[in-house]
């Protein structure tokens, strides 16, 4: 891959990452309600699973979505009724998880499963892999498009997770937080504009 298209992948990564979505929302919001540190689980599993899902659109999975239209819509639906489901519980979110209490940040499976069915993550792999791909050299191409995109996947996460950590002491107000968590709620949900339209 030529430097100029490199770097061009790497602009089109970070910009991708860091504008909000379903992803960084409910960083943000985890980052304020449960705190930097128990939120790592959901760090990782958004990053793993965003890479895990390159890797599969790169090497055949985004040319299967296409031939089989049924598929792509069964995983809007799956992803869609999901994310209404995560906007209810931030929305309804009322206090700041702590150790004691049963509320719990999201969990690494459920982050990592998350991307499977997120469509962000959907446009963003499809998008890479079409304009940054090389079919001289595919698994070269795929291998250094996810690496961009990796990288800059753990910078967006450890920011906006960090910026949720960083909005705690305000938050720590019950009424603050909870207009907090129902913008959080009700932007999470819509982001599925884009996917509807």
């Amino acid at each position: 891959m030529p430097l100029e298209t490199f770097w061009a992948l790497l602009v089109f990564a970070f910009v991708a990452s860091m504008t909000p979505g379903p992803n960084n929302l409910m960083l943000l919001a985890s980052g304020v309600n449960f705190g930097f540190r128990r939120t790592v689980p959901h760090m990782l599993g958004i990053a793993t699973g965003f890479t895990t899902l390159l890797l599969a659109v790169g090497f055949g999975l985004g040319a299967l979505l296409h031939a089989l239209p049924a598929l792509g819509l069964a995983l809007k639906v799956a992803g869609g009724a999901f994310l209404l489901y995560l906007a209810w519980q931030i929305a309804f979110s009322r206090s700041m998880g702590n150790v004691e209490r049963a509320s719990h940040p999201i969990s690494f499976a459920q982050a990592w499963s998350f991307q499977w069915v997120n469509p962000k993550a959907w446009v963003m792999s499809l998008t890479a892999m079409a304009v940054y791909g090389n079919a001289e050299q595919p698994v070269l191409s795929v291998l250094v498009v996810t690496s961009g995109f990796t990288l800059l996947c753990f910078v967006s996460v450890f920011s906006w997770t960090g910026f949720g950590q960083l909005l705690r002491g305000f938050l720590a107000d019950p009424a603050r937080l909870k207009w907090f968590n129902i913008v959080m709620g009700l932007a999470l949900a819509l982001t599925l504009v884009p996917m509807l339209a």
